[in-house]
């Protein structure tokens, strides 16, 4: 319990055979019940993770016993959780979703299985949800430039990207890092989203954030150091940024008519509309030279400019009618560091047995239900 609120972790993991065993051993003591999600990996993270729950549902003395389906017993502090096939980060995150709000969590935390979050800082980022500031509350890498200092430069560039198309998207435009898997969230603000509409993948977070704006939830950021090491990203900026562009232009439009239209023409959606539809015009007139070359070019450059002008206005009134929606939390205690250690094991701590070997995936036949989260 965490200031009388249950709390419920998340890991979701893929092919982090190497961490994932750490990121289980170190959760704080406030932890309730941790869901680690297997998404069906190709190492031996399945075997590190069945390894590392046993051994932390043992030192709690908590019983392992079976459930009537054959799935894990809810007495287990570490639930491991396997996928029968691979779904996507955004689909281990909500089969662990699911299974904290059957378990009646009050709090659930995001933590990824590569070991690239501090779980001392875990309070700061679990605070604005229990105190009751916001609904969701999410890290920010990026709150200041020496937090951005261990972050490779291409993923920083992605972060950046993405994080200004999210903001228009979202209508959460104090969002820095929205890329940053490290949240928290309320029992209540989940039990209204529909999780069947979230994109299985991972702009998932992206995603995520759109929807909580079109259910009307604050969202906390709280400022917190990059943090990398050795491990690989499974993230491939050059398809993934395209992708999710395409995503999150779909959810800007879903999200201007629920918000914006579905009770009469709001000034932002007006303001938007005309903003693209001038842009456009103006863009095609100078690309085809509508104009004589003996004319001037300035009534369709007039026509661009004014057309940025409104976009800029439809952003500016969006902001303000999502201020109520946007919290800024206090720092988290590795933020004041100046060099805060690094709580992930060493190079194949967490995925090597004792001998140095790697446990071998399960067999394709352990899909048991409860234990699969299918």
């Amino acid at each position: 319990m965490y200031r009388g609120n249950a709390v419920g972790v998340v890991v979701p993991a893929y092919d982090e055979a190497r961490f994932v065993g750490g990121v289980i051993d170190t959760l704080p003591a406030f932890v309730d019940r941790a869901y680690v999600v297997d998404d069906r990996s190709n190492d031996g993270t399945w075997e590190v993770i069945r390894r590392h729950a046993a051994r932390a549902n043992e030192r709690v003395a908590a019983p392992v016993v079976a459930a009537a389906d054959g799935g894990a017993s809810l007495d287990r502090r570490v639930v491991p959780i396997r996928h029968p096939v691979n779904r996507g980060r955004g689909a281990a995150v909500k089969t662990g979703y699911e299974r904290a709000l059957a378990d009646e969590m009050d709090v659930v935390v995001v933590m990824d299985g590569d070991g690239q979050m501090d779980p001392d800082i875990m309070p700061a980022i679990i605070d604005p949800v229990v105190d009751g500031d916001a609904d969701y509350a999410v890290g920010d890498r990026l709150a200041a430039r020496d937090t951005r200092r261990g972050m490779p430069p291409w993923r920083l560039f992605g972060n950046l990207l993405l994080s200004g198309l999210t903001r228009i998207a979202s209508g959460y435009w104090h969002i820095r890092d929205p890329q940053n898997g490290y949240t928290a969230v309320s029992a209540d603000a989940l039990a209204e989203l529909e999780f069947d509409r979230l994109y299985d993948q991972y702009g998932f977070l992206n995603d995520l954030l759109v929807h909580l704006n079109v259910a009307e939830k604050r969202v906390a950021t709280v400022p917190m150091r990059a943090r990398y090491g050795d491990e690989e990203s499974g993230i491939r900026y050059s398809t993934f940024v395209p992708g999710l562009s395409f995503l999150l232009l779909r959810d800007f439009l879903w999200r201007l008519r629920v918000r914006y239209l579905d009770g009469g023409v709001h000034p932002v959606a007006a303001l938007y509309a005309l903003g693209v539809v001038s842009v456009l015009a103006g863009a095609f007139r100078l690309a085809t030279g509508v104009t004589s070359k003996n004319r001037s070019n300035r009534r369709p450059l007039a026509g661009v400019l004014a057309g940025l002008g409104s976009l800029g206005g439809a952003m500016l009134l969006d902001s303000r009618e999502n201020e109520r929606l946007q919290v800024a939390a206090e720092p988290s205690a590795s933020f004041e560091r100046d060099a805060p250690s690094d709580p992930r094991p060493a190079r194949g701590g967490g995925g090597a047995d004792e001998s140095g070997e790697r446990g071998e995936s399960a067999s394709d036949g352990v899909t048991e239900r409860g234990i699969t989260g299918s």
